[in-house]
């Protein structure tokens, strides 16, 4: 069995053809429409997905009720909370399909059995860890070093699925700026364009 996005997801080295058949099979091709939420802050994820095609968000009600965008998932990436699908506690993130989306699940009990049972598994998911920990300091430290502009830029050339899909209020919640100021930088980024 072959697939773009579980290939993409599973691109360790040290895998051996039938370990990654194993845990391909172990994937159920499921999909969900535009508003369907994945999770809902309060129940326990019993399961992760491999986005295949679409977008989907994650995002929290601060204090005040809004919703801020935690984080945007794009084709061939993890759609996980691993604190409520590891530590097997409610979520605090609502997950929710922005378009239609195709993904492919893994539940956690399978997840389980797989990765006790295939130790290059247990190394992939150490690797993948890492990275989403460093993406995750890397964020943290760019809202605070890069302007608003430059953080558009970045997730415009990071993830162009998001400027296109994403509406401006969700935009605006993650780069952490208000719609309003969001409408300007789009502005002056379509009438300056080698400004920045």
């Amino acid at each position: 069995m072959t697939n773009k996005a579980l290939e993409t997801c599973y691109d360790f080295p040290f895998f051996l053809n039938d370990e990654l058949d194993e845990i391909f099979r172990a994937h159920e091709k499921t999909s969900f429409q535009k508003g369907d939420f994945i999770l809902e802050e309060g129940k326990t994820a019993n399961a992760y997905y491999i986005l295949e095609s679409g977008l989907a968000r994650s995002f929290v009600n601060d204090f005040n009720g809004n919703e801020v965008t935690t984080h945007f998932f794009t084709e061939n990436e993890v759609i996980i909370d691993v604190l409520s699908l590891f530590q097997r506690i409610p979520s605090q993130e609502n997950i929710v399909c922005i378009t239609d989306c195709d993904c492919w699940k893994l539940d956690y009990e399978t997840f389980q059995e797989l990765f006790h049972k295939i130790p290059n598994l247990r190394e992939w998911g150490r690797s993948w860890m890492a990275k989403e920990l460093f993406d995750y300091k890397q964020r943290s430290v760019e809202m605070f070093t890069l302007s608003a502009t430059k953080r558009y830029l970045n997730l415009l050339e990071q993830k162009s699925k998001v400027i296109q899909f994403a509406p401006l209020k969700q935009i605006a919640s993650y780069l952490g700026v208000t719609d309003t100021s969001l409408s300007r930088i789009r502005k002056e980024l379509v009438s300056h364009p080698n400004k920045n």
